[in-house]
């Protein structure tokens, strides 16, 4: 873990013997001097390691400045993963919240930090095809758990809107869009009023992610499992096979973008596509999903309104991303791989 991390960057630094006091009086069981470290990345939420007395944790804490009210709640994370946690569920066990912004600058949590292996491409290189086809299997199987939970036992009732998650992601995401639109994207602006009037019929909701990849959980430092999925930020009530399909996108990107579709699998020993949905369905207890394109054009349209949103940054010389504007021009032909899906 230190290895991904690096000295705290000046803008996100705070007092650490003040967080080292409330850590004293508010986590269980800890002892020792602090020292912090920031884990590198574009984490919207800037992510610390902290380590005291033999034991090592993670603080994930609002950034400093002006902020969107709704933007960077790390209450709802923390909110998310404790709940989660109760059930046996793979994330890290939490210790505590602190809303106050008089102790570092910003509301944050803490938790533990879960060691393993964090692997970014989906063809996972340097494992064996035994294990990659492991490490898929549970992937898959943590996705059904976690769209499965009874999110009302576990007090989640009011952690977003249920019903109508598709029309209402397809309005704002459209009015992202059009927020920072700097050129007319064709296939968008077919896709804007095609989407809401095939929305599939029916309606469900389950708790979901928001941005479930193999980058976001770590894996077990030896054996083919997951342990911790991370990054709740986006963690919402929605539809499940909006989690789903957005998850899949790899099977239909080449490896430009980190995708799946010029790979031989069979090589791998990664499922096909139509198998591994199939091997969800069965463990999220539901039949074939009859709309399969509709989700998948559904999360390529909203990627392309966050590229697009990417690119409309770049244009007005705010973008901190070293490479936003690589990111930006991936509107274009990920709604265009939307349209050529659906029309």
């Amino acid at each position: 873990m230190i290895s991904q991390t690096a000295e705290v960057r000046e803008a996100h630094r705070f007092d650490a013997a003040a967080l080292e006091r409330y850590m004293r009086e508010h986590v269980e069981g800890f002892s020792g001097s602090l020292e912090v470290r920031q884990f590198r990345g574009g984490q919207s939420n800037p992510t610390y390691h902290v380590a005291a007395g033999g034991r090592e944790y993670v603080l994930r804490r609002k950034p400093p400045g002006k902020l969107l009210p709704s933007a960077h709640a790390v209450d709802r994370e923390y909110r998310v993963i404790t709940a989660l946690g109760t059930t046996g569920f793979p994330v890290p066990r939490t210790f505590a919240l602190c809303e106050d912004d008089t102790i570092i600058g910003t509301a944050f949590y803490v938790m533990d930090c879960v060691h393993g292996r964090i692997f970014t491409d989906p063809a996972i290189p340097d494992v064996s095809l035994r294990e990659r086809r492991l490490i898929y299997d549970s992937l898959i199987d943590v996705l059904a758990r976690l769209h499965t939970s009874d999110w009302q036992a576990l007090g989640l009732a009011d952690f977003g809107r249920p019903g109508n998650y598709f029309a209402r992601q397809i309005h704002r995401w459209t009015q992202q869009y059009r927020a920072s639109e700097t050129e007319k994207i064709e296939s968008m602006e077919r896709l804007i009023p095609w989407l809401p009037a095939h929305i599939p019929p029916g309606d469900e909701t389950a708790l979901v992610h928001g941005d479930f990849r193999l980058g976001n959980v770590v894996i077990h430092p030896t054996e083919p499992r997951v342990v911790a999925v991370l990054d709740w930020e986006l963690s919402t009530l929605g539809h499940p096979l909006a989690d789903l399909a957005y998850y899949c996108l790899p099977y239909r990107f080449t490896r430009e973008w980190e995708g799946l579709a010029d790979k031989n699998l069979a090589e791998l020993g990664i499922p096909p596509e139509q198998e591994y949905v199939a091997a969800y369905c069965a463990r999220a207890g539901r039949a074939a999903i009859a709309d399969w394109e509709f989700c998948l054009a559904f999360a390529m349209f909203r990627l392309a309104a966050i590229a697009q949103g990417i690119m409309g940054r770049v244009v007005a010389g705010t973008a901190n991303d070293p490479n936003a504007q690589e990111r930006g021009r991936r509107a274009r032909p990920l709604a265009d791989s939307a349209w050529a899906l659906v029309r």
